[in-house]
């Protein structure tokens, strides 16, 4: 049995792609094509895929790194997008970037199912909300994945509370 070549060396905060198999299934009742992705978890990379399958090419975004390199960002990885003075911050669950788009700019791009404007500085990615709680003074808070947390303005409370409501959020 030939040894198998080892895994290339991971970069510090860099992910492997995931192994991607393809496989047919006929099924003479079937009146369409059924496409379902199986993983451990639904990422930037899962959500890639399916919109592909899906005939649509994913939102990407360009954001540069700590160290000044560009990179290219699935929008299904961002947890929250938002302002910090002059700079407008991504956040993901592997990192913050910064983007030369202003805030109003990645609103008109990003999917308005997915992302809501929670404050006049911040847009949130829903999937991603994994519970939200009111506070004793009417604000919201929301937990994201990764047990990041932040803050929604009370004007924008009754859109976010119609929109988690139906989620599967816990409250």
């Amino acid at each position: 049995m030939p040894a198998s070549d080892p895994a290339p060396p991971k970069k510090a905060g860099c992910r492997q792609m995931k192994t991607i198999r393809v496989s047919f299934e006929r099924d003479p009742e079937a009146e369409g094509i059924d496409v379902t992705v199986r993983a451990a978890e639904r990422d930037g990379e899962v959500e890639a895929v399916m919109a592909r399958a899906a005939g649509r090419e994913p939102v990407m975004l360009s954001v540069t790194d700590d160290d000044g390199a560009q990179r290219m960002l699935a929008a299904a990885d961002i947890l929250l997008v938002s302002v910090n003075g002059k700079r407008v911050d991504v956040v993901t669950e592997h990192g913050r970037y910064t983007s030369r788009q202003s805030l109003q700019s990645m609103e008109k791009v990003l999917d308005p199912a997915q992302f809501l404007r929670v404050s006049r500085f911040e847009l949130v990615n829903l999937p991603k909300v994994v519970r939200y709680d009111f506070t004793l003074v009417g604000t919201l808070r929301l937990e994201l994945a990764g047990g990041m947390e932040t803050w929604a303005s009370r004007r924008c409370i009754p859109e976010i509370r119609r929109r988690l409501n139906g989620g599967g959020v816990q409250e």
